[in-house]
């Protein structure tokens, strides 16, 4: 997947999941301070982005995440 296609696919999981009016979201949106979402919910964004991308994800790598563009690098990274 490309960039675009993981941020494009967060954002759906955000709206969907959390019930987010998506044009509050952006790359540079911050997870906790912007978006409003806990650790829990990090969790259920990896298990939610499991599904679309076949890789196994280190929940660790999360911990430094900071924005909606950290997530999208993250799940990039580990897509290669």
């Amino acid at each position: 997947m490309t960039k675009e296609e993981i941020y494009k696919k967060l954002v759906e999981i955000f709206v969907q999941e959390f019930d987010m009016d998506e044009s509050k979201i952006s790359p540079s949106s911050l997870v906790v301070e912007d978006l409003d979402l806990d650790s829990i919910d990090a969790v259920d964004i990896i298990v939610k982005m499991k599904q679309v991308l076949p890789v196994k994800l280190n929940a660790e790598a999360f911990r430094q995440v900071r924005t909606v563009e950290d997530i999208v690098n993250i799940l990039y990274d580990y897509s290669k």
